[in-house]
């Protein structure tokens, strides 16, 4: 009785330790999550496009097709190649995070630029071009995943600088709860987002009650602009985390004058104001800093896209047309 006793004790104490493990991953992870916000906010902010123009009834189906490819893309392909550049590169982390956020700054500034530039295309000459849908869907979806793959990239390496050294067990698990839990949430947010304004209109016409009916009508008017004000999140996220990103990847590879000139000047402004606001305050200067910085480079980098290295990806099969998204 008393070695039964003694194996129950020890099976408690296992369990104890792995529940602590759990939690230890899926704290690390979420951490790690929050650190890829503008990758995040961009994911959702660009995917409802790619079923604009669709029936309704088709509109889940894409987006699922999309989540399925996102999840490929994350756990199959990136994941182990996360996990080896961990193991036995560690050194190409910053200049890969800084890859990632050049590419940030490029299409927050590409935005930008379509939106206020010359070549911009309205919604109605691009519904006009709409051929077969089946084909559409299809070329749909692929340049959905493919554009999901840079940003699943570099969601992956930001979350994997962002966790504590530990173990390949550890890290492989944590990665995998950021890529499950960001891809859920991205879609999921996507598919109440392109569903939002059929429950607008359902409520608003079949709706019982006059509150249900008023709620409805809202919902319907108020999608549009939404859908603005998600956009221009995502851009301004992209342009302050990819800032953000390249400042302190300077500073790791040794050029820290930079980083060190924002935080003085962060400080010195909320030194301004009182002690309640300051922290904020401090937050706010250096994030608009680094999104401005963020713009600038962004804005440099759109020639040299346009003609040196996007037409070398399409070359080869990868990358989206610039202005796509």
């Amino acid at each position: 009785m008393s070695g039964l006793l003694a194996l129950l004790d020890d099976v408690a104490a296992i369990a104890k330790v792995a529940a602590a493990s759990v939690d230890d991953v899926i704290g690390q992870a979420t951490k790690a999550g929050a650190k890829a916000a503008g990758a995040v906010i961009d994911d959702a902010a660009v995917t409802p496009k790619y079923v604009h123009g669709f029936e309704a009834k088709r509109e889940l189906p894409i987006v699922w097709r999309i989540a399925k490819g996102s999840i490929f893309n994350k756990l199959v392909i990136l994941l182990p190649v996360a996990l080896l550049l961990s193991a036995f590169a560690p050194w190409m982390i910053p200049p890969l995070l800084m890859l990632g956020g050049a590419y940030l700054c490029f299409e927050g500034a590409e935005k930008i630029w379509h939106k206020f530039g010359p070549g911009h295309h309205s919604a109605e000459e691009e519904a006009a071009a709409v051929g077969d849908p089946a084909h559409l869907e299809e070329e749909k979806v692929q340049g959905a995943i493919k554009t999901d793959f840079i940003l699943s990239a570099e969601i992956m390496t930001i979350a994997l600088a962002a966790l504590p050294e530990s173990n390949i067990w550890f890290e492989a698990a944590a990665l995998a709860v950021v890529g499950l839990g960001i891809t859920a949430l991205v879609y999921g947010s996507v598919a109440l987002i392109v569903k939002a304004d059929d429950v607008g209109l359902h409520m608003a016409n079949e709706g019982r009650l006059g509150l249900t009916r008023s709620v409805g009508r809202s919902i319907v008017r108020g999608m549009p602009g939404f859908m603005s004000v998600l956009t221009w999140v995502g851009t301004a996220a992209m342009l302050w985390v990819g800032g953000s990103i390249i400042i302190h990847g300077l500073a790791e590879l040794g050029w820290h004058t930079p980083e060190e000139m924002i935080h003085h000047a962060a400080e010195a402004v909320a030194h301004l104001l009182p002690n309640g606001a300051s922290g904020f305050v401090s937050w706010l200067v250096k994030a608009v800093i680094d999104g401005v910085l963020g713009l600038a480079l962004g804005l440099a980098l759109i020639p040299l896209v346009a003609t040196v290295i996007g037409p070398a990806l399409r070359a080869v099969g990868i990358g989206a047309k610039a202005g796509d998204h």
